[in-house]
């Protein structure tokens, strides 16, 4: 090809050599192998082919609204093809009375079918028919004349057919195994599938060896960090754990949390460092396993911190922490972007003398101004908010690396933990404390809003409060939303006899402060709010939230919302708001909600619907990979299966040095040699 062709494919679809060509796969397959006839097309039809000639040519309208409307004919019917642009090119290029062959989708309007932009070839007898072959994906602006889905296909092609030998990338035992198709075989049928059989063989073969290779990655690294990285010993349990279980400890441990105690006390003794994850719902109580993790550290002589995403999150956990440690003698400070610089300098020497034993904040942790006596341990909250250059900072607070705790409220699908944190060892606290009810959720359209509007007044007559959340601040002329500014004006005209306040992201941050302040000590009955409230709001006394324009958020996101309720003792309500005419998918997305408060259930199921997306973030989060072929929701299985294969290679072989596994280690080197690997800092 050309140098201006080279050139475009390397920048538009990073296509640089044969090996980029050949493993740049079709997203999907039409079958050329059949002649259709025009009196049979009926209903929803995928691509189809027909063989016949063009009746008649003729020229409709003019400027940019012209098009050339052809009718063109089998003998067993008519249909209309339709071109948008090209009109005087394809006008010289086609003419009525030779024969062609036709490749495009119908579509039915008024009972006639048309066909907009087909394929037209000259039919040729003695040419056999195609079979399947493979459409590939074309960034947009690429979608002209110049380069279509088509040339690609004929540049893969064309390699194909001068194909020679190509070394295999597994080892034999492992394709016997599995009854693999060869390598050679896989790629030639993945782009122009000789049967659908051989083309499932194909997909199979490569997704297989894509997630195996990411698996194995994954593994090799974890089990190499966890046996060459040492970490701080804590050996004992001391008086400011003992204390605070025995005196302060405000309930009962629910057995989650005791178990993850013991395993995270266990990660901590080893000598090893400790990089751990931890999962759990809203209100499940991560904070208190946080808190006593630390009081480890601090029992063992070092100091830890705590860093959350945003000031209010960090000022929620240092009320929180500040208050329950104050009667065991644990000097705990709070240090963020707004702390004023009397109060830093304060802080700093406690840190440098070792007075300040737990520090919580921002990313104003990780300054270089910030200096630790003796760090020994670091948690991390929400922590896929932080970039991992801001994260990288925390493990330079100490010559020897902290132990790491990664907190998130987010439930991850196993799927995507099995990937985005593979490295880690992740824990799951799959317990609510007791008393706690499951919050009711219910789907209510417009037509209901008086009564939404009476049950919510119900619950402020028996002195709970109420959250009301809008996906805008300001009203959208592209979205027909509600707004929360309207919003305010309607609410407090609701309930006039009701205090209402009113949060969002573009505030100053002490105006927000004292608007969240007001409803935490109830003297606002009803917080109208964007989701900006999605973290750092407790207010245990708030049992309604009424979500408006519920369609607007994904699963994971309602989840988030709805967490901010029922956090007391009674029974609280979630209220999804929405337009009744709403697409099936949508409707069936929010009945997911009403049906479930298993916040992994209901990540599995966003992960199904909106598919892996940028993968919760794992541009930041740690593996940096990318898949060509496999899909982490669809191919779990195949996922699953691959891991526990590499799992087994690495316990007889750690370090691939074996000769058949010797072919393992150069084909990971050259799939990840231009990688960093974050997952060193979670």
């Amino acid at each position: 090809m050309g140098p201006k062709r080279a050139e475009m494919l390397a920048k538009q679809l990073d296509i640089r050599s044969y090996y980029d060509l050949l493993y740049y796969f079709p997203f999907r397959y039409v079958d050329k192998s059949k002649i259709h006839r025009i009196c049979d097309i009926e209903g929803e039809m995928p691509y189809i082919q027909l063989k016949g000639r063009f009746l008649s040519f003729t020229v409709n309208g003019e400027g940019a609204r012209r098009r050339l409307n052809a009718l063109f004919s089998d003998g067993t019917g008519t249909i209309e093809v339709v071109w948008f642009n090209r009109v005087k090119q394809i006008q010289e290029s086609y003419h009525t009375g030779v024969e062609y062959v036709i490749f495009g989708k119908p579509t039915e309007f008024n009972r006639h079918y048309s066909i907009s932009h087909p394929e037209v070839e000259p039919y040729r007898p003695d040419t056999p028919q195609q079979g399947f072959r493979g459409v590939y994906t074309i960034p947009e602006p690429r979608r002209n004349r110049s380069f279509t889905s088509r040339i690609l296909q004929q540049l893969v092609s064309t390699l194909i057919s001068g194909l020679g030998r190509i070394e295999e990338t597994l080892p034999v035992y492992l394709i016997e195994r599995m009854k693999l198709m060869p390598i050679r075989e896989a790629l030639v049928n993945i782009h122009i599938p000789e049967t659908v059989e051989k083309l499932q063989r194909a997909q199979f073969r490569l997704k297989f060896e894509e997630l195996f290779y990411l698996q194995l990655n994954i593994l090799k690294f974890a089990r190499n960090r966890s046996m060459s990285i040492a970490g701080f010993r804590f050996s004992r349990v001391g008086e400011s754990f003992n204390r605070f279980y025995r005196e302060v400890l405000p309930f009962p441990l629910t057995g989650a949390q005791m178990r993850e105690i013991k395993e995270i006390r266990a990660d901590m003794g080893s000598g090893r460092q400790m990089n751990r994850l931890l999962q759990g719902d809203v209100g499940s109580g991560k904070t208190l396993v946080a808190l006593m993790t630390m009081l480890l550290a601090v029992d063992n002589g070092f100091q830890a911190c705590l860093m959350a995403p945003t000031e209010i999150l960090a000022g929620q956990h240092y009320k929180t922490i500040s208050e329950m440690t104050a009667r065991i003698g644990v000097r705990v400070e709070l240090l963020t972007g707004s702390t004023k610089k009397r109060d830093r300098e304060v802080i700093h020497e406690g840190l440098v003398n070792g007075d300040v034993k737990i520090l919580i904040g921002t990313h104003a942790l990780i300054e270089d101004t910030v200096n630790f006596k003796n760090l020994g341990m670091a948690v991390i909250d929400e922590q896929h908010r932080f970039g991992v250059a801001q994260r990288a900072k925390m493990w330079r607070k100490n010559v020897t690396p902290p132990h790491v705790l990664v907190m998130t409220a987010t439930p991850i699908p196993r799927t995507l933990a099995m990937t985005v944190y593979g490295d880690l060892d992740v824990s799951v606290i799959d317990e609510l404390p007791p008393g706690r009810k499951p919050i009711q959720t219910v789907l209510r359209y417009d037509n209901h809003r008086i009564q939404v509007y009476r049950f919510i007044g119900e619950q402020l007559k028996q002195g709970r409060q109420a959250y009301v959340v809008y996906p805008l601040i300001q009203e959208s002329e592209k979205l027909d939303l509600r707004n929360l500014e309207e919003g305010y004006e309607v609410i407090s005209e609701v309930f006039p006899q009701y205090r209402v306040c009113m949060v969002h992201g573009k505030m100053k941050p002490e105006e927000k402060d004292y608007q969240m302040k007001i409803f935490a000590e109830g003297k606002a009955q009803i917080m109208v709010a964007t989701t900006v409230i999605e973290v750092g709001v407790n207010v245990p006394n708030a049992s309604v939230m009424l979500i408006e324009n519920a369609e607007r958020f994904g699963l994971s996101q309602l989840h988030q919302l709805r967490g901010r309720v029922g956090r007391g003792a009674d029974q609280a309500y979630c209220i999804l708001m929405s337009n009744y005419k709403i697409a099936r998918d949508t409707r069936h997305r929010l009945e997911v909600m009403t049906q479930t408060t298993d916040g992994f259930v209901v990540a599995e199921e966003d992960l199904k619907l909106r598919g892996p997306g940028d993968m919760e973030g794992t541009q930041q989060s740690g593996i940096a990979f990318d898949l060509r072929i496999a899909n982490v929701t669809k191919d779990a299985d195949v996922m699953q299966q691959a891991r526990e294969i590499a799992g087994h290679i690495l316990d007889a072989d750690p370090q691939l040095t074996q000769q058949p596994n010797q072919m393992l280690l150069r084909q990971l080197q050259f799939l990840y040699h231009r990688q960093i690997n974050w997952s060193l800092i979670s």
